[in-house]
């Protein structure tokens, strides 16, 4: 089986479903948003959530990713920095616990978290993001030795705001001899990261995964051409389109994914665990257009629950429906 090492911000999500918008007006939190706050603020907002129903998961874009490539079997990596203390403990324990071998290097902040905020009346996500000792990761913490043997290298466009340490990450991972994978994140990060994100896809990713947006910031253009322009410099792209699928471009090779049915409640870490199912079956072998199926199959069973976590149950029915599609 082949393996997939992933780089990202190291967070902890700290979910809390709330009966009303109380706490988010007490923070200035609007619905809906994402809001980067500060160590002090940060600490007031999940001392605040503490005295709720809450739930601790190990996050962040790529993290997201290697937990879902490694329920699915394959040996999962991931490389990011946290805090000397309780949430950087989690983070770790949740990791090794789902399975991944993880490099968790120690930053002088406290641990990242990312503090979710699930509202009626439609399960809308509010963030409060601290991202402490995960933005410390330099270019100078990475080693050789961390990327050898794993066969596919993911790295999540969040990082990309600090370019030395993409463009060393992605030339040890090309040194390595490793697929690499991109997901762009966030339309804003694009837009930023213009000419850089161009220069490290046309000369280092392999694979895109963008949603809608990202897809128009990165060409300018509306997701079908978008989907060709992508596709004319790596050699996969594919785009997400939500509720209406997703799109994949290998060459001359299109093919469009239709979104499996579900009952949709929470979209957190969807575009992540669709990417977690199309390397996999990537690393399986399989056509460019089963590996978008299977990325939709996985990404339909999270949008069913509260946060990026599935649960055994809807893990078992999407192997089944796996090995129904590509034996």
């Amino acid at each position: 089986m082949k393996s997939v090492l992933g780089i990202g911000n190291a967070l902890t999500d700290i979910l809390a479903v709330l009966p009303d918008d109380d706490l988010l007006k007490e923070f200035h939190l609007p619905k809906g948003s994402m809001q980067h706050v500060d160590e002090a603020t940060g600490n007031k907002i999940w001392q605040a959530l503490r005295k709720k129903d809450i739930r601790y998961v190990p996050g962040g874009s790529a993290a997201n990713t290697v937990a879902g490539t490694a329920v699915l079997g394959m040996p999962s990596g991931f490389i990011g920095k946290v805090g000397d203390d309780e949430l950087g403990s989690l983070f770790r324990t949740g990791q090794e616990d789902a399975g991944i071998r993880p490099v968790l290097l120690k930053g002088k902040a406290a641990s990242g978290r990312a503090m979710v905020f699930i509202t009626a009346p439609n399960a809308e996500r509010t963030f409060a993001v601290y991202l402490g000792a995960a933005i410390e990761l330099a270019p100078e913490d990475l080693e050789t030795a961390y990327f050898r043997g794993y066969d596919y290298f993911h790295i999540e466009g969040y990082l990309v705001q600090n370019r030395e340490l993409v463009l060393r990450a992605v030339e040890l991972a090309r040194a390595a001899g490793m697929i690499v994978s991109l997901d762009m994140a966030s339309y804003n990060i694009v837009e930023s990261n213009d000419a850089f994100l161009h220069d490290i896809v046309e000369n280092y990713v392999d694979i895109v995964f963008a949603n809608e947006a990202e897809a128009r910031a990165f060409t300018g253009k509306e997701p079908r051409k978008a989907l060709d322009e992508i596709a004319g410099i790596c050699e996969i792209a594919v785009v997400k389109l939500g509720p209406d699928g997703s799109m994949v471009k290998k060459g001359d090779e299109y093919y469009k994914i239709e979104a499996r049915p579900a009952e949709v409640i929470d979209a957190t870490g969807a575009g992540d665990i669709y990417a977690a199912g199309f390397l996999y079956a990537h690393s399986c072998g399989m056509p460019v257009g089963i590996c978008g199926e299977v990325g939709s199959i996985i990404s339909s069973k999270v949008v069913e629950v509260i946060g990026p976590k599935i649960d055994i149950p809807r893990w078992e029915i999407a192997k089944e429906q796996i090995r129904r599609l590509i034996g």
